[in-house]
């Protein structure tokens, strides 16, 4: 988990004077509510009637969609069919039969029987024709995923697409628009035609499996899911400080001194299967080795290449400044070793091999300057005149010289060029073949990366973050032993409260940008650290919070007018719920059933 840059050196006594303002805050609570109420009441909420809403929605909302009244919707023959253009590809052509097979296997009922027209003894929908413009275009960044879907009432339905990329999202949209009627017949609307692509041409989630191993079958069912979702990356954040879980050729005893077992590994028959299988989904995965930072599992195999390894990562409670670490887990890469360039450069290598993807992350958030203070050859340098931030330098310009080399463009955390203690002067890091990923200090970082030229990945812990809100992992904390509070802000946890749905969907990841500013901003990720969470919980931590991000990527979070509109997006993501679970996925609910059932009588203003 990130922990923030300018953290306070006693943030536990901040928190013990705001649980001693408690009663002037307890006084104002009064007053404060009243003004938040009229305030609600006097917000140009959209009403339901404002919001094109139908009786079977698809999530998320695409660009255009329309379906002519009255409303019908026709039986899908038993013969049905999917039809490609000659020369498909083998993406296609599986997308095809993954599509067609969950067409009549899937038992959707909406939870509200949509009021539609079937005509008995009518026709029936015998086929989809898929047809794409461009069948060699590759998975990559800023690919067209442009499609456009028209079921007709004649008993025919065609998608046409940019790219086999897209297609697939025709395909889940076109899925969507099914469901079972009351004697279990499958139906699908007709007279229904839509428009669609993205807002944003990065629409990700970023997953931590340095922490807590997750085993393939679950990776495997996330990257589905995202797919369902249109969301196009999967940023694998494959180590850090707790653990090296990826079996590299060059370099096999990082694992095998790193990874927390021998069945807590990922082999290189494992990357390859989890890479086909997001590509078949037309998701990119996005691998990251997050370096020099977060390294203290490298020391198991190379313990001369990691400074301040195995120490206590808070050796001064009360001072914060001194910690070695962000949090525990000691250990980050000396750039005055020479084999810590002899390691890193294998790795690239593998990693570059074994990851087609055009994007690689090479971490470089949270240097501690405390760890590195502790190691004797740097202390040297620095007596010599050297500084921490030449040190990063130094290390940070190898490696994108390096990456840049195997045709790769280098992903960086922010903290590379905005850290206050320890970064990089711009030269090092050319925008050209640089992305910078943000993630603290909200829209103000957005813009500062931005303003300096950089391509952006917004993911901002404010919003993006699914880890928050659960509290604290480290032990004997006294900041819990408080009996005055309640703690409703933060809830122990740095980075809380919880990130709700609503405070997902409703953030701009352009906000405060001009309109060139905005054109740097490729899009955003939400993040899940793992320091609280695996296999058991994965599915509720990401679902359908993530799925609030990827309707907000990809159409946009407000109406034609204008306004938010998440107050229509309630029932909608209430029913992509429902059909998620339905398909597996152990989404969370977001509201009783009750509330959908009766429309509006859950809204806090009509």
């Amino acid at each position: 988990m990130r922990t923030p840059i300018k953290a306070s050196p006693n943030h536990t006594v901040q928190r013990h004077r705001a649980a001693r303002a408690k009663p002037q805050m307890a006084a104002k609570k009064g007053l404060l509510a009243a003004v938040l109420l009229l305030s609600l009441l006097s917000s140009p909420l959209p009403s339901r009637a404002q919001a094109s809403v139908f009786p079977v929605n698809v999530w998320p909302k695409p660009t255009s969609m329309s379906w002519a009244e009255p409303l019908a919707a026709m039986p899908v023959s038993a013969s049905f069919r999917i039809v490609g253009t000659s020369g498909d590809s083998p993406y296609l052509v599986s997308a095809t039969q993954r599509y067609t097979a969950l067409l009549f296997a899937e038992r959707y009922r909406p939870i509200v029987r949509p009021a539609v027209n079937v005509t008995a003894g009518g026709p029936a929908l015998q086929s989809l024709t898929v047809s794409v413009s461009d069948l060699s275009a590759p998975l990559q960044d800023g690919v067209d995923e442009s499609y456009e879907l028209e079921i007709l009432p004649t008993g025919v339905a065609t998608i046409t697409a940019a790219t086999v990329w897209a297609a697939m999202h025709g395909l889940e949209t076109f899925s969507q628009l099914a469901w079972r009627g009351r004697q279990g017949e499958l139906l699908v609307a007709t007279s229904v035609r839509v428009e669609d692509k993205p807002l944003y041409q990065h629409r990700g989630l970023m997953l931590d499996t340095g922490r807590t191993y997750f085993p393939v079958v679950d990776i495997l069912r996330t990257i589905d899911t995202m797919a369902a979702n249109k969301m196009n990356v999967f940023h694998w954040h494959i180590t850090d400080s707790q653990s090296f879980p990826i079996e590299l050729p060059s370099e096999p005893m990082l694992a095998e001194m790193g990874a927390y077992g021998e069945d807590m590994r990922y082999t290189v028959k494992d990357v390859k299967r989890i890479v086909e299988f997001a590509m078949s989904r037309g998701v990119r995965v996005v691998p990251e080795i997050d370096a020099p930072g977060h390294t203290a599992s490298w020391a198991g195999a190379y313990p001369e290449a990691v400074s301040c390894a195995g120490k206590f990562w808070l050796p001064d409670a009360s001072d914060w400044g001194t910690r070695l670490a962000a949090e525990p887990g000691s250990g980050q890469l000396n750039p005055l070793e020479p084999k810590t360039y002899e390691v890193v450069a294998n790795i690239i290598d593998d990693i570059t091999s074994m990851f087609p993807e055009g994007f690689y992350h090479a971490g470089a958030d949270e240097v501690t300057p405390g760890c590195w203070e502790t190691d004797p050859s740097i202390q040297a340098d620095m007596e010599k005149g050297g500084t921490l931030s030449q040190l990063l330098e130094r290390y940070v310009r190898a490696v994108h010289r390096h990456v840049v080399s195997k045709n790769r463009t280098v992903v960086f955390w922010e903290d590379v060029l905005l850290d206050v203690e320890v970064n990089v002067s711009a030269s090092v890091i050319p925008p050209a073949t640089t992305i910078l990923q943000t993630w603290n200090n909200g829209a103000n970082n957005t813009k500062l990366i931005v303003q300096a030229g950089y391509r952006a990945i917004v993911s901002s812990a404010s919003f993006y973050y699914l880890d928050c809100g659960h509290g604290d992992f480290v032990g004997n904390n006294s900041v819990y032993d408080d009996q005055r509070s309640d703690y409703k802000t933060d809830g122990g946890s740095w980075c809380g409260p919880f990130k709700t749905w609503q405070r997902v969907y409703d953030y701009d990841v352009a906000y405060g940008l001009t309109a060139e500013e905005a054109k740097l901003v490729i899009g955003g990720e939400v993040a899940l650290w793992t320091e609280q969470a695996d296999a058991t919980v994965l599915d509720a931590r990401i679902w359908p919070r993530a799925s609030a991000m990827a309707e907000a990527l990809w159409s946009g979070n407000r109406d034609a007018s204008g306004r938010k509109r998440y107050a229509e997006a309630t029932d909608r993501l209430t029913d992509w719920r429902h059909r998620m679970v339905g398909r597996g996925i152990r989404a969370e609910p977001i509201q009783p059933l009750w509330c959908r059932t009766r429309p509006g009588m859950c809204d806090l203003v009509r």
